[in-house]
């Protein structure tokens, strides 16, 4: 009998959707048009740039036949930047990138890979959705098409221990509805901490919900009792015997 799955996607499942993102490549060599399931990739002609999807940027490289730009948030200058954000602001998240104008016609579906967040002409200032899995996957396999990946990777390690760290602070302030802003939280970091968010608020509930019965417990004995007044006279009765 197969155990039950944890609620939420797990950290493989995230990488995996991660590949969907568009990534923008220089081929190296020329490579004709693919029909995918996807949609279909247009010819590879070097040395022009094209935005392919990252699992297929990701394989061109390994087989050496394209090098991948990494966006512009993926930077030493713009991680530094968002990274002094993280720190001044202690109760929010940096914000996520600007959504494009929607069309008059409503079809536009504003979910990767139709979010060019990750290609070359991405906002510097802004973490997509997925920045994490992406960040290291591209440090993984293209360390060489960055200019200073060391820095760029213990700017990632600091970003999300601040962010981590962020997160779970905020549970101080949730009550037993849930009250906690998660604007900009990646996908990573939402299945990581899925489990400890979920376990203090499903805690907080059954608290509540138990405060709730010892209410009604005391509400129906005074009734019964003929009694309807509140804990206040009982210390005044108190008081008044002695």
């Amino acid at each position: 009998m197969a155990l039950p799955l944890p609620p939420g996607l797990t950290p493989p499942e995230i990488a995996f959707l991660c590949e969907m993102e568009l990534v923008t490549v220089i081929p190296r060599q020329r490579l004709e048009a693919l029909e995918l399931l996807g949609g279909p990739i247009k010819p590879l002609n070097p040395p022009h740039r094209t935005n392919i999807p990252l699992w297929l940027a990701l394989l061109l490289k390994r087989q050496r036949r394209a090098n991948i730009l990494p966006p512009p948030w993926l930077s030493t200058h713009s991680l530094t930047a968002i990274l002094d954000h993280e720190t001044e602001h202690a109760e929010t998240f940096s914000p996520p990138p600007r959504l494009p104008p929607q069309p008059s016609n409503n079809t536009l579906p504003f979910s990767p890979p139709f979010l060019s967040n990750c290609v070359v002409d991405a906002a510097p200032d802004a973490l997509p959705y997925h920045w994490l899995e992406l960040g290291e996957m591209l440090l993984e396999a293209a360390a060489d098409d960055f200019e200073d990946p060391d820095n760029v990777r213990k700017l990632l390690r600091g970003l999300r221990e601040a962010r981590m760290a962020k997160l779970r602070s905020g549970v101080e302030v949730l009550d037993a509805a849930g009250g906690f802003k998660m604007n900009g939280v990646g996908g990573m970091e939402v299945g990581e901490g899925r489990a400890f968010v979920t376990g203090v608020i499903d805690g907080l509930r059954k608290i509540a919900a138990s405060r709730e019965q010892q209410r009604r417990d005391r509400d129906r004995d005074e009734m019964e009792n003929g009694y309807s007044g509140t804990a206040g006279d009982y210390d005044d009765d108190e008081m008044d015997m002695q």
